[in-house]
């Protein structure tokens, strides 16, 4: 277990904090509360937490330009305006199963669009993954139980995701110019016999996969061959997801949630819901914007 400076970077408790995001041009990170349907912002350099209520389950954003964000919900992908903050429903995903929300989701490199679906009971294989791209859906993978981990290496020549429950990370081929996948997944982590549970990802230039271990109070990171190369303490038991941040995305970002826990649990557990930064070098990238016609 190595030592880095953790601090924290916003100290708004979110019940299931996810989907962290950060936009370079404005310097601002932006995060979900999914149960509570909430979009939080904050600028790296401070200030004040912006709340958004969205009036449903969101879990994913992604930046289609200056002026328009796209985010994942219950019913689909919604086209934000950024100034104003409205919602218009672009693309229903799942939208007539009152079962399913979104979950983790990531752009690939060529602008398209991954999207995770799970049962907001964790039921068992409710879930599915979609590629999107320029108004066209795809279902890619079905019978997901807790769809996470979805990232790209830099060239979008393979795609990385897991279901949660497995606790198999999953590694495939995927064409660079489209992203969708090529050959048949196959395992690039064994997690079934370590403590706690993959959830969101993000993946480095120098293609290392940094992993937010729910359960296990910990950021792994994985080299290209699947190797445990660093395990980075977290002051929180349910880290979710992380994701560079800073100019030079340098940095880490990661949020957290108290999801599941009782009273007792969560006194033991003070921090669990916030927003944390990570100070330890990461060779880390911008995330792509997402074409949406």
């Amino acid at each position: 277990m190595s030592e880095a400076k953790v601090s924290v970077f916003s100290d708004h408790v979110c019940q299931l904090g996810e989907g962290p995001s950060y936009d370079p041009a404005t310097d601002t990170l932006y995060w979900f509360d999914i149960v509570n349907g909430q979009l939080l912002e904050k600028r790296l350099s401070g200030g004040a937490v912006k709340i958004h209520e969205l009036g449903q389950m969101a879990s994913a954003i992604a930046i289609i330009d200056d002026s328009r964000q796209l985010i994942a919900t219950e019913t689909g992908l919604h086209v934000r305006d950024v100034a104003t903050g409205k919602m218009t429903l672009h693309t229903a995903i799942e939208a007539d199963n009152p079962v399913t929300r979104s979950n983790d989701s990531r752009v690939h490199p060529c602008g398209a669009f991954w999207i995770g679906t799970m049962g907001k009971g964790e039921e068992k294989a409710a879930g599915s993954i979609y590629w999107f791209s320029r108004g066209e859906l795809r279902r890619l993978y079905s019978d997901i139980t807790v769809s996470n981990s979805i990232c790209f290496s830099e060239d979008g020549a393979v795609a990385y995701y897991t279901d949660t429950s497995t606790g198999l990370l999953m590694r495939v081929g995927c064409d660079p110019a489209t992203g969708l996948p090529s050959g048949e997944p196959k395992i690039f982590v064994d997690h079934r016999k370590a403590k706690g549970y993959i959830d969101g990802s993000v993946l480095d230039r120098d293609g290392v996969l940094w992993n937010a271990c729910w359960g296990g109070s910990v950021i792994e990171a994985y080299g290209p061959d699947g190797k445990l190369i660093r395990s980075v303490a977290m002051p929180v038991t349910q880290p979710s997801c992380p994701a560079f941040v800073g100019r030079n995305a340098d940095r880490l970002a990661v949020t957290s949630a108290w999801s599941g826990k009782d009273e007792k649990q969560r006194l033991l557990d003070p921090q669990a819901g916030m927003t944390f930064l990570l100070d330890i070098p990461v060779n880390g990238r911008f995330e792509p914007r997402v074409l949406i016609a």
